[in-house]
């Protein structure tokens, strides 16, 4: 009796483990997750190719921003936050050299069940905040929840595929997806910056922080004046010192931020050798303000370095809350007036290519006339769709670079005239019979001098448009706020675009305050290609679906574009080192290290007034 007792057992014990054992052969369990399904690096990697593991730890580097803060929270609309990315660890760390790539950091390990409908990380035992405590799955889900409850509503978005986090030990946290059709989930995760709970256990989160915060990663604030300066020091017994994901990278032991109120001032603190950096965005300064001593004499350093990223989308963006914008003609007619041949040669010494695409530098990139699998697509939705996305392919005006841009402002004349807008007096008359007039928002001087031109040239439409300049810490509440008529948007995307397109485009985002569709695009099929952009089962149709979206995007004029350019331009005092090679960002900084003897010889001339 005991032996058929003993056997039942067995049996049920074998029976009970059997579908375990199954569902264990269906998850795979890696070091790093790669949206190309391929990690370059093999799992006993050292450290990352282009980071020098012998690199010296030491000095002090001086940056600049333009701006101010008044804050150490970043996670929330209110406020100006400092830049306190160094300060926090994420679950994996991404390489600067491979697309949409990243490997296990706090985690050890990410699981991925075949179904997708699941992720799990197993964190390091090591793993600690930088007052001694561990970091533990508690704190990866606290973290999640207070961002998606508290957080700007881009966390709110971005998670919004995510049914729910269990803890399931001291070190390992499992996340539940509503859908197995979002690839881009595990990534997402393992970005997300781990919070101490114990921290902000006396602390709200949904306020300003004033206070120093407490993180995991390789820095923290150190001494600091609020709108001025904030130092970040090197944690010398950071816990992931010695990991592949951070040996040879985070040499400076303090990293150094100068606030400026003008972009012009920073240049010149940048000359006088106050700042040791900078990469230079505006192509009139790279053209003619290097030309200094320092330069000459080969103590400053200036390089074009080529990436290789998608370059997104820049523009002139409309708020089409505003009745004046509602109508897409009207958005055309405004952006065929803008002249950018004639900007690119007279204010940027032919430098910039113009953006045609909100995927631009990238085959996410719409071209031509839809076809194929794109077509297919499109078809769908045809009847809600402007006639032109299928018979003419999307064009920018393209003028002769004179300034007399006589033809596109015919054009966009008329296009006015089809939306109800007459010329009355040499001022262009609105339906409601008030002369056409907008605001452009800007956040530093340095942009007036586009902005000016293009007020110049709507003139000659008969109308009144204005430039107001305001510092970036409020021009970051009114376009929070959605309180502006025109603004400059910067659009970033990856080869491998994902919820951040839930943000940037629906309707869900426009009604949000703070969010990136600071457009206000509402629209059910932009919706619909969103869905379908991330749901992709490969990048095959991710492709295609990117394209589609990238076409409707643009046949809704929501922007005037701009331009882009595929090299970083970087300027700075030769104190610094870096592995050679070029590398997929063209830059991480986070990879150099201060040369001692350099170091000392810029010193020196410094002192010497060389």
């Amino acid at each position: 009796m005991l032996r058929v007792v003993l056997r039942a057992i067995v049996l049920a014990v074998v029976l009970l483990l059997a579908p375990l054992a199954s569902r264990a052969a269906d998850v795979t369990r890696s070091y790093g997750f790669s949206m190309a399904g391929k990690l370059e690096l093999p799992a006993n990697f050292a450290h990352f190719p282009y980071a020098n593991p012998t690199a010296p730890k030491a000095g002090e580097v001086a940056l600049s921003a333009v701006g101010s803060f008044d804050s150490f929270n970043p996670f929330i609309v209110r406020g100006a936050a400092a830049d306190v990315t160094r300060v926090y660890d994420s679950l994996l760390r991404a390489s600067a050299d491979e697309a949409s790539t990243s490997y296990g950091h706090l985690a050890a390990t990410i699981e991925l069940p075949a179904d997708r409908s699941w992720v799990a990380f197993e964190l390091r035992s090591e793993a600690r905040f930088n007052d001694g405590t561990p970091v533990t799955a508690e704190d990866v889900a606290w973290t999640f929840k207070t961002l998606r409850e508290k957080g700007r509503p881009f966390y709110r978005q971005y998670y919004a595929d995510i049914a729910d986090v269990v803890v399931e030990g001291p070190r390992r946290v499992v996340f539940h997806f509503r859908t197995n059709r979002n690839r881009e989930l595990p990534l997402i995760l393992g970005e997300m910056p781990i919070l101490p709970e114990h921290w902000w256990t006396n602390r709200d989160i949904g306020k300003p922080l004033t206070d120093p915060p407490l993180g995991s990663g390789p820095y923290r604030v150190g001494k600091f004046e609020f709108g001025r300066s904030v130092a970040y020091q090197r944690v010398p017994d950071w816990w992931a010192r010695d990991l592949p994901t951070g040996k040879g990278l985070d040499n400076f032991d303090v990293i150094r931020t100068e606030y400026f109120r003008d972009a012009t001032v920073a240049l010149e603190a940048f000359k006088a050798g106050q700042i040791d950096f900078r990469q230079e965005n505006i192509a009139k300064q790279w053209a003619t303000a290097y030309d200094f001593p320092a330069v000459r004499g080969g103590r400053v350093k200036l390089e074009e370095i080529r990436h290789h990223l998608p370059t997104g989308m820049q523009g002139f963006a409309f708020n089409t809350r505003r009745a004046l914008f509602k109508d897409a003609r009207v958005r055309k007619a405004l952006a065929w007036a803008f002249d950018f041949e004639w900007a690119n040669r007279n204010l940027f010494y032919n430098a910039y290519t113009r953006t045609k695409s909100y995927f631009s530098n990238s085959e996410l990139a719409s071209s031509g006339l839809p076809q194929g699998a794109e077509l297919a697509l499109l078809n769908q939705y045809r009847d809600k769709l402007p006639a032109s996305i299928f018979t003419e392919p999307f064009a920018l005006p393209v003028t002769d670079g004179s300034g007399n841009n006589r033809e596109e402002l015919r054009q966009a004349l008329a296009l006015l005239k089809q939306a109800g807008f007459v010329v009355h007096d040499r001022q262009l008359v609105g339906p409601d019979g008030k002369q056409v007039s907008f605001e452009i928002l800007l956040s530093e001087p340095a942009f007036e001098r586009v902005a000016l031109p293009y007020v110049q040239t709507l003139a000659k439409l008969g109308i009144d448009a204005r430039v107001r300049t305001v510092d970036p810490a409020q021009y970051q509440r009114l376009t929070d706020s959605f309180d502006f008529d025109m603004a400059v948007a910067v659009f970033g995307e990856s080869v491998s675009p994902g919820n951040e397109q839930l943000g940037y485009w629906t309707c869900d985002s426009a009604k949000q305050e703070g969010s990136d569709n600071i457009m206000g695009v509402c629209d059910p099929v932009v919706d619909a290609l969103v869905g379908k952009l991330i749901a992709a089962d490969d990048y095959a149709q991710q492709v295609v679906a990117a394209q589609a979206l990238d076409r409707v995007l643009l046949a809704g004029w929501y922007v005037v574009p701009h331009w882009h350019t595929q090299s970083l331009r970087v300027a700075y005092w030769d104190r610094f080192a870096r592995q050679p090679g070029e590398i997929r960002t063209g830059l991480d900084f986070d990879a150099w290290w201060i040369d001692p003897a350099r170091s000392a010889a810029i010193e020196a001339g410094k002192r010497g007034g060389n």
